[in-house]
């Protein structure tokens, strides 16, 4: 009898021990939630915006000069969603500036004016192939109007020019399907047999030197009355982007962009489009950066004193800035 009740009296002593150790490790985790897995984000975002200046002024110079200010403003925002062998990247690039001279002391005049919006989506050949099945879309056109050849107005004393572009006058626009090559990470080209687009002009007296045809044959087209306000056009591109980065202070980027029309003598007439962007940071919020654009576009007429009418010509564009500049970033985990 002894023996029995010493055993039961030891049984139960553990029993006490072990609800006494499960009640306090209740007790210690009622406050604690359980943390749910996180979710992978497929998503990676960044935005770059630029405000730049630049003045001079003289005082009794003798090689003579005008005092200057000019102003500047970029944005530049990437979003890009990649999952397995998908990738979506999309980028929208804003870029305006004006003048301002003592020559002209009531007159703002524009310096860069740009609108640029790609979308490119691709997926993979297979896991380790550097080809990718791919659509993008591209849009290309400026805030306002532009003009040159200014005279001021001796009775209302305003400035007045000749009007080269304005919002919509012209827009570029284009869907394009075909193949990537991305051999690195610093190099891609686009191969995209594929590609119909959009020439759009909004003014009617910009539509003839952007290439618009007639509504209809034989009618009067004085001040482009009478000129289409779109072009379509159908063919092949190819788009090569290029960028080097040093120690994240120096940086190269570069994208051309050719395009031939197959309805209209394809591959003798080439469009040409060659962006570059050089840019050393200084610092963690200045930065100096340069930029310059390149188009050859064999249906927009130029016009100048030596050709009245209108003739094809390289276009160029050079934009050297200091900047303030200010990132923001959202990095996929």
């Amino acid at each position: 009898m002894a023996f029995l009740s010493l055993a039961l009296a030891s049984f139960g002593q553990d029993n006490l021990q072990q609800a006494l150790d499960e009640a306090a490790q209740a007790i210690e985790n009622a406050g604690k939630v359980q943390a749910e897995p996180q979710k992978p984000n497929y998503w990676k975002t960044s935005a770059v915006t630029d405000l730049g200046f630049n003045q001079t002024s003289l005082t009794n110079w003798a090689a003579g000069g005008y005092n200057t200010l000019n102003l500047s403003a970029a944005f530049d925002a990437q979003a890009n969603f990649s999952k397995k062998l998908m990738n979506w990247s999309n980028r929208l690039q804003l870029n305006y500036a004006f003048l301002w001279s003592a020559d002209k002391v009531d007159l703002i005049q524009k310096s860069a004016d740009r609108i640029y919006l790609e979308s490119k989506w691709t997926y993979r050949t297979g896991e380790n192939s550097k080809w990718n099945y791919s659509a993008s879309y591209d849009f290309r056109s400026q805030f306002t109007d532009t003009k040159d050849k200014y005279e001021k107005n001796e009775i209302t004393g305003k400035w007045d020019g000749t009007l080269k572009s304005s919002f919509f006058a012209p827009a570029y626009t284009n869907i394009a399907f075909g193949m990537d090559w991305k051999p690195n990470n610093w190099f891609d080209v686009s191969i995209a047999p594929l590609t119909g687009g959009f020439t759009i002009c909004n003014m009617e007296i910009l539509r003839q030197s952007y290439g618009m045809k007639l509504k209809d044959e034989g009618l009067d087209a004085s001040e482009g009355a009478n000129y289409r306000s779109a072009l379509f056009q159908f063919g092949a591109q190819m788009k090569a982007n290029a960028r080097w980065t040093v120690n994240d202070v120096f940086g190269i980027e570069t994208q051309l962009v050719l395009f031939t029309d197959y309805l209209n003598d394809p591959f003798r007439k080439t469009r040409v489009n060659w962006d570059n962007k050089i840019s050393w940071q200084l610092g963690k919020y200045f930065k100096i950066s340069a930029n310059t654009w390149l188009i050859y576009d064999p249906i927009v007429l130029i016009k100048n004193d030596a050709h009245p009418e209108g003739t094809q010509m390289i276009q160029f564009k050079e934009f050297l800035s200091f900047n303030f500049t200010y990132t923001f970033k959202s990095l996929a985990r």
